[in-house]
């Protein structure tokens, strides 16, 4: 079974999500790396030129989809005003057409208000594990899942097993 049989087993498919042209591994490759300069500086110019303005982004902190380059900007300003320093290290990448399943480290320092958590002045590592979907150079779509639970035994906010 394939990557796109398991999402379309698992997930309704979605227009904006629809696949396009096959991408150059080359060019998918440098996707990822502009996307992970992106949100190591929260650049806006970055993020319109590898985020499509038509993009969906399912993230745990919202209910509903987050869209384009400012949804995205919206779930960073989260982590930048919780851990000012944060910094995410893009561990692997498994790719299947123009869709990635990357692995990063996520790291800062709880400085300040997290979900209603104080700041605790702790450093957090921690794991996530996201799809992105791409077309056109651009990145249409991404479902993630960061390891909120060992963000919230990090920062002190529930005990650690």
């Amino acid at each position: 079974m394939n990557i796109d049989s398991m999402l379309s087993s698992q997930v309704p498919a979605q227009p904006s999500l629809e696949r396009h042209s096959k991408m150059p591994s080359q060019s998918i490759e440098s996707v990822m790396n502009r996307f992970v300069e992106f949100i190591n500086t929260g650049n806006e110019d970055l993020a319109r030129e590898v985020i499509s303005p038509d993009a969906v982004f399912h993230a745990p902190s919202h209910p509903e989809p987050l869209r384009g380059p400012d949804g995205y900007m919206d779930v960073l300003g989260i982590m930048r005003s919780a851990f000012p320093d944060v910094q995410w290290t893009l561990e692997e990448t498994v790719t299947e057409g123009d869709t990635v399943a990357a692995r990063f480290t996520m790291r800062g320092t709880h400085d300040g208000e997290f979900f209603g958590i104080p700041a605790s002045g702790n450093k957090i590592s921690v794991q996530a594990m996201n799809f992105y979907y791409l077309a056109d150079g651009q990145i249409v779509g991404e479902r993630g899942q960061p390891d909120l639970l060992g963000v919230m035994q990090q920062i002190g906010a529930l005990p650690a097993p």
